[in-house]
């Protein structure tokens, strides 16, 4: 017996040994088979839809972000701008502000240096009324009637000739 050219009878055996181990795995394997590699093919189809659909979601995702991201950078910008207004409204105010407080020191100043400028006018020419009337008494020998005429004709001959009342 060779094994390349086998006998009928080993051939029958053979075959039918064949047949009945197919007829076993078609009845009870191949279906048993067929049912793991559908659910595995099921589980791969919806592994890849989950994955489709995780990768739209985080696509979704990922512009809604880009959106808040751009939003968040107009209201910053936007901010910034009222910022600098309200910042740049403050100086003004504050300039304003120091601008009238000088103005108004200014004239209190004017106003007290014309006060004491006329202080002073009126206590020189107290002083030189009475240097006056002391002159003249010498001059003259002699007092002038009464002091209130010695005060109205040193009066008189200061505002028309030496100091201005001003």
């Amino acid at each position: 017996m060779s094994l390349l050219t086998p006998d009928t009878g080993l051939l029958f055996w053979m075959t039918l040994s064949f047949g009945i181990v197919f007829f076993i795995l078609a009845k009870y394997g191949f279906p048993i088979i067929n049912r793991a590699i559908e659910k595995r093919n099921q589980y791969i189809n919806d592994s890849l839809e989950a994955a489709r659909e995780a990768e739209t979601r985080l696509a979704a995702l990922h512009s809604e972000s880009e959106a808040l991201l751009e939003q968040a950078r107009k209201e910053r910008n936007l901010l910034l701008q009222e910022a600098q207004e309200m910042k740049k409204k403050i100086i003004s105010e504050a300039r304003e502000t120091a601008e009238a407080e000088a103005r108004l020191q200014i004239e209190k100043a004017t106003i007290e240096i014309e006060e004491t400028k006329k202080r002073a006018l009126g206590e020189i020419r107290g002083q030189i009324a009475e240097i006056s009337v002391a002159i003249a008494g010498k001059v003259l020998g002699s007092k002038l009637e009464s002091s209130e005429q010695q005060n109205r004709l040193i009066d008189r001959l200061l505002d028309d000739e030496l100091i201005p009342k001003n």
